[in-house]
């Protein structure tokens, strides 16, 4: 990996945009590292979570444009969709990170610009300093989100909060995006804030947890009717399954779960 690195400890991946010299900006070669890398933790059944960040003095500054613009070749290609999943390369560099069957906490820092704010949204969960940068720049230049962006925006914020942060371009701080729903929680470290919440969900079971994570995000686009009947099915696998017996046991005796490999991949 050029741009991504990952390590994973105690069932938390540790995921890095490495390209400080330029703020994180997005190369191509980031975009299909970013893909590959969450192809790869979304096969870990021993996963629990991930927290993803940026070196250096940003989180990610968007997309590096001049770069792109060498290879017109490669962009092209980018904008095809595969088939199969519905999204092209640039898309997907965020999209993945919704498919992991784990909790996703982006830790935010310094420059959140366009591409940054896509793969930030693409997480479950936002930790963010107060004073981080945050824009959904591509208005600037005459365009739209076009990284998964406009849907994700769109749950988290609201309609008319994503138009507004969509039109205007405009940059708010850290505070001011939890106040409007980007951030779920300001930490003067966000990397160490986010952590301890990944710890905090080792004593849960993996199976619930991605029950959870399954559902909700699909709530999002089904009717009640068949979020019920996905609610129904759910709950009967889980009250059936290892991890599901080793927590009762272990709420009952006061102990410390030591949980199996997730059930389902």
């Amino acid at each position: 990996m050029k741009y991504v690195s990952v390590s994973v400890e105690n069932g938390i991946a540790q995921v890095r945009l490495d390209r400080p010299d330029k703020l994180n900006a997005l190369a191509l070669d980031t975009l299909d590292e970013l893909i590959t890398v969450a192809k790869k933790l979304r096969k870990d059944r021993t996963l629990r979570a991930v927290v993803i960040a940026g070196e250096g003095a940003s989180f990610c500054s968007g997309l590096d444009i001049a770069a792109a613009m060498r290879t017109p070749s490669r962009i092209v290609k980018a904008f095809i969709p595969a088939p199969w999943r519905g999204t092209n390369r640039f898309q997907e560099a965020c999209w993945a990170w919704r498919r992991i069957p784990v909790p996703v906490i982006a830790a935010v820092h310094g420059h959140c610009y366009g591409g940054g704010v896509q793969i930030a949204l693409a997480a479950d969960f936002r930790y963010a300093t107060p004073d981080s940068k945050w824009s959904v720049l591509e208005g600037k230049w005459g365009i739209i989100p076009d990284m998964s962006g406009i849907r994700s925006l769109t749950e988290v914020t609201g309609p008319d909060v994503a138009k507004r942060l969509t039109m205007t371009a405009e940059t708010i701080s850290g505070t001011e995006a939890q106040r409007l729903g980007l951030v779920t929680e300001l930490a003067d470290d966000p990397v160490k804030a986010a952590t301890a919440f990944a710890e905090s969900l080792l004593t849960r079971s993996p199976d619930a947890l991605a029950a959870a994570k399954r559902l909700i995000d699909g709530a999002l686009t089904s009717s009640a009717r068949r979020t019920f009947a996905r609610e129904r099915r759910a709950q009967i696998k889980l009250l059936a399954l290892p991890n599901t017996k080793i927590l009762r046991k272990a709420v009952m005796s006061k102990s410390t779960p030591d949980f199996q490999p997730r059930s389902r991949p």
